[in-house]
Formats: C-alpha cells, sequence, structure tokens
C-alpha cells in the first residue's frame, strides 16, 4: 500500500508541475503575445538575432515549444524564412534551458511571497494584465511547490529494495534511459518540466548523476520531437521548420550521447547529480546552437525538396458538412449538427483573420487570393445552414428548441457578415496599403496588433459560449466588448494627438488606421452577438438600454 501511495502522491506532484508550468506560459500569452509577436517578427534581421531572440521569448514563456508554434505560422504566412525560424527555434531550447538553471534554485521560501503577490493581481487587478500577471506569479509559486512535493513523495523511494534494480538496470543501459527520457519528454510536451523532474529526483538521490545525463539528453530528443507533431497539420512552411529544428537538435543530442558514452569526459566538474543535470541540459543546447546555426540555410534547402507546395483552395475537395440530413426529423439532434456546422464555418472565419496583420505588414496576393476563396466557402456553408434550420419542424412544446435554431441562425449570419468584412474592408485596406506603400507609425502599429489580438481571443470566447451556453462566460463576452469599446475609443485618440503632432507615417496612414480599427470593433461586435439571447433568458440583460433609465427614475 505504501508504494502505491508513493507513486499517487508522485504522479500529483508531476501533474501539478506540469500544470503551473503551463498556467505560466498561458498567463505571458494572453497579457504579452501580441508584444512577443512583434518581437519575433523583429528576427528577420539575420540567424543570430532570431536565435537571440528566440531564447528572449522562451525564456519569457518558459517554453521552447510556445515559440516554435508561433515562429511556425509566422513561417506560414511568409513573414519568416525557414532558415531564420530554425534559428530562432534553436535560441529558444537555450532560453527554456536557462528557466530550467533558475527553477532548479531551491527558493521554496519564496512561494508564499509569489502566492500572496499573485493572489492579490489575480483577484484585484483592475485590467486584464495585471490579472494575468497574478496568474504567472501564483504559477511560478506552483512550480517551486510542486518541485518540493516531489521531493517529499520521492523520500520513501530510496529506502525500496526495488529501486536499486532498476536504477543499475537503467545505468547499464544507456539507449533505454535515453529512449525513457525522450518519450516522456514527448508526453508531457515540456522539456523545462522534463528536466526539472530529472533535477529534483537526483536531488533526492533517485536518480544517480550517469543516469540523470541519459535521460537529460533523451530529454533534449523528445523536446525536438514535439514541433513536429505540433506541426503536423500546418502549412509546408511550419513544417519544414519543425522537421528541420529536429534534424540539427535532435541530430545533436544523439551526437552528444554517442560522444559521452564512447568518450571519457571530465563531466563532475558540472557538479553534483542535480547541478550536473541542469547544467549539462544547458551546455548541450549552446553547443548545438553554436554548431547547428551555421547550417540553418543548408537545412531549409534541404526541407524545401521533401515538401512541396499544397493544392490550391479551388483544387482541394471540400470538407464533410456536419449538417446530418437524417436526423432532421429530431429537432434536438438536428440543432447539434447545426452547431457544429457552425462551429466549421467559424474555423473558416478564423482562417481568415488570423493572418490579417501579416498581410498588412507584407502582403502576399497569392495568400490574399486564396483566403477569398475560404470567404465563398464560408457563404456557401451559410447558405447550407440557413436552409437547413428552416428545415426542422419544432413541435408545440419544442420552445426552446425553436429559440435554439434562431440564435444559432443568427450567429451564422453574424460569422457571414464577418467573413464579408475580412474580404472586403480587410484584405483591400492591406492591398491600398501596399499600392501606396504606406507605412504606419510604431505606435499606431502596435495598437493595430493588439486590437487584432483582443479579437481573436474573444473569438475562441464566442465560439466557448456557442457550445457552453454558460452565463458567466456570456458576461465575460459582453465584458470583452466593453473592453474593446474602451480600446477602440484609446486608438482614436491616441491617433487624434498623432495626427496634430505632425506624424508624417500617421498621416499618411490615417484613413486606413481609423478605417482598420472600425471593422475590428465591428468584427468583435457580431461576434459578442452570441450572448445577448443567453443573458435575456437568464434575466441578466434588459430588453432595451432605456428600460435601465425608466426604472432609475
Amino acid at each position: 500500500m505504501t508504494v502505491y501511495l508513493v507513486l499517487l502522491h508522485l504522479v500529483g506532484a508531476v501533474i501539478l508541475l506540469l500544470w503551473a508550468v503551463r498556467m505560466v506560459r498561458t498567463g505571458v500569452e494572453r497579457s504579452y503575445e501580441p508584444a512577443l509577436r512583434r518581437i519575433l517578427k523583429d528576427g528577420k534581421g539575420g540567424w543570430p538575432r532570431a536565435a537571440a531572440i528566440g531564447g528572449v521569448v522562451a525564456a519569457v514563456l518558459q517554453s521552447s515549444t510556445a515559440v516554435a508554434v508561433l515562429a511556425s505560422g509566422f513561417a506560414g504566412t511568409g513573414v519568416l524564412t525557414v532558415a531564420t525560424g530554425i534559428a530562432m527555434l534553436l535560441g529558444a531550447d537555450v532560453g527554456s534551458a536557462l528557466v530550467v538553471q533558475v527553477l532548479s534554485i531551491n527558493l521554496n521560501w519564496i512561494a508564499p511571497l509569489l502566492l500572496i503577490a499573485g493572489g492579490g493581481l489575480f483577484f484585484k487587478g483592475q485590467s486584464r494584465n495585471q490579472k494575468q500577471m497574478g496568474r504567472v506569479l501564483i504559477g511560478i509559486a506552483l512550480i517551486f511547490i510542486s518541485l518540493a512535493m516531489i521531493g517529499t513523495a520521492t523520500l520513501p523511494l530510496r529506502d525500496s529494495p526495488e529501486l536499486p534494480v532498476v536504477v543499475n538496470y537503467l545505468r547499464g543501459d544507456f539507449l533505454t534511459a535515453f529512449l525513457i527520457g525522450a518519450a516522456f519528454t514527448w508526453l508531457v510536451t515540456s522539456s523545462v518540466a522534463s528536466v526539472l523532474l530529472i533535477v529534483t529526483l537526483a536531488g533526492q538521490g533517485i536518480i544517480p548523476a550517469e543516469l540523470a545525463v541519459s535521460l537529460v539528453l533523451g530529454a533534449n530528443f523528445g523536446a525536438a520531437l514535439i514541433p513536429v507533431g505540433l506541426t503536423r497539420s500546418s502549412f509546408p512552411a511550419a513544417r519544414r521548420i519543425a522537421v528541420g529544428h529536429f534534424i540539427l537538435r535532435g541530430g545533436g543530442a544523439v551526437v552528444m550521447a554517442l560522444i559521452i558514452r564512447f568518450v571519457p569526459l571530465p563531466l563532475d566538474r558540472l557538479g553534483d547529480a542535480p547541478r550536473l543535470a541542469a547544467n549539462l541540459h544547458l551546455l548541450v543546447n549552446i553547443l548545438n546552437l553554436l554548431v547547428a546555426l551555421p547550417f540553418c540555410g543548408r537545412v531549409e534547402e534541404l526541407m524545401s525538396r521533401y515538401f512541396a507546395t499544397p493544392a490550391q483552395p479551388d483544387e482541394r475537395p471540400m470538407p464533410a458538412s456536419a449538417l446530418d440530413q437524417n436526423v432532421i426529423g429530431a429537432p434536438g439532434l438536428a440543432l447539434a449538427s447545426a452547431t457544429r456546422e457552425i462551429l466549421r464555418m467559424a474555423g473558416l472565419v478564423e482562417v481568415m483573420l488570423a493572418p490579417v496583420m501579416d498581410l498588412y505588414e507584407t502582403l502576399d496576393k497569392e495568400k490574399v487570393r486564396q483566403l477569398r476563396r475560404v470567404e465563398r466557402e464560408v457563404d456557401q456553408t451559410h447558405s447550407a445552414i440557413k436552409l437547413y434550420l428552416a428545415r426542422i419542424s419544432y413541435a408545440a412544446a419544442d420552445a426552446d428548441d425553436a429559440r435554439r435554431g434562431e440564435e444559432l441562425s443568427r450567429f451564422a449570419i453574424n460569422l457571414e457578415y464577418v467573413g464579408d468584412i475580412i474580404s472586403k474592408s480587410l484584405f483591400h485596406l492591406a492591398e491600398v496599403r501596399q499600392e501606396k506603400n504606406l507605412s504606419f507609425s510604431p505606435e499606431g502599429w502596435r495598437e493595430l496588433c493588439d486590437l487584432h489580438h483582443r479579437v481573436m481571443t474573444n473569438m475562441q470566447l464566442a465560439l466557448n459560449v456557442l457550445v457552453s451556453m454558460d452565463r458567466d462566460s456570456a458576461c465575460q463576452l459582453l465584458e470583452e466588448k466593453d473592453q474593446m469599446r474602451q480600446a477602440e475609443r484609446q486608438s482614436y485618440a491616441r491617433h487624434l494627438k498623432r495626427l496634430q503632432a505632425g506624424s508624417a507615417d500617421t498621416i499618411e496612414s490615417s484613413d486606413i488606421h481609423l478605417e482598420t480599427v472600425r471593422a475590428l470593433k465591428s468584427i468583435n461586435s457580431l461576434l459578442a452577438g452570441i450572448a445577448y439571447p443567453i443573458l435575456a433568458e437568464s434575466g441578466d440583460l434588459l430588453d432595451s438600454r432605456l428600460a435601465r433609465l425608466a426604472h432609475s427614475d
């Protein structure tokens, strides 16, 4: 029974560690993703610069995987070359290894302070950024707490008679230990969490130095596999970056493992077992960056031979519709089918909306042409949903189903309008900006990127509300709509100040800036429309704002 309790506590502590690392990353992403995206785009100035930027962003996000996803997205829209993306990932590997160095230091005493500060910001913060910073501080505190829990949970293992047998076997079987480290890291999708676990177990005397070396090298190999899996259905450029990075980082881990296995090296100079694990992880990634960086261009050429450009949208088959004609006589099932199809329609709209700011910066006419084809697919999908919902026959007792059908129909109309705004307004503005060779002021460009990021985030929230029909989420969506209105007003005010100051870039691009802000606000309002019927039904929304004035009299 004791063994089961030890395993139970250990698994719980590991899960807390994984969740805490993710909590920190998502907190930073939600608060600072627009700024991080701008920083990553600045990596176009050369491979060393790209590697440095990738390292900084990975250290902030505590994840090289997040950098891989962002860089792959930029490569898919043509903002980054494949070689630059690979350089960023190599730098991100060093950045995440530096995070391990910091978190592997025994700072348990600071966890309560982080919890107090983080809790205060999260519960009392007035802005989204303050709340997300509180989330980050709580996440860091939970990392330290989870590491302490792992240490406590593994104390009984040191007296286990079975442990020496397992450890001695893995110590003598370098390959098996290497594969275990790779598999675990790939499974948890975080090299930071994986190496921290190895460092903690080594610090408890569970893992000897020789075994820690094998596991750390395997963790680096597994970490190189993670972006490959995450981008397997992405653009060819994204897959080229992931596979090219795997060749360099994964190959580097294998080469280093062979060198350590067959060449006597003074690894004991790196410290005792826990410090050896953390220091070796950093050393391997630094060496890999220095050796592999000059080969990024060669790897890009190699990858271009094996990842062909996909067929044009006109040539690809239409995705299967979720509208099941066989359940049209069962309103509940038919509405569920329509909801699934609306989610597919929303996915098409998201494909159009996501690259808008990249197209503003670097217009790709072929990309715009493809996305306008997607807009025609959105129109076709909307027509099919509209006719499908019109065919549903509701019984007298199915008032709720009838109301749900009307809500789905209105939201489908809103999504179709969003597609029109993107295609006829935002894409057109991007083309005008290129034709006239206009530039935004740095402040104006940041405002537009922040507003676009806010709309993308609210779109995900709106789709969650569509599926869950959750009142609290609907309230949050309308609060976000109000914040978007305030952000729009602030953007207008700052824009007018720049005009008054005589900023040349602001004057030349004024019309495009203002029309873009108005278009993004309209898109956000259309997406927020899904919240109104939910809140009206729960009594949280008055039929008219004038009614509030009447009640106040």
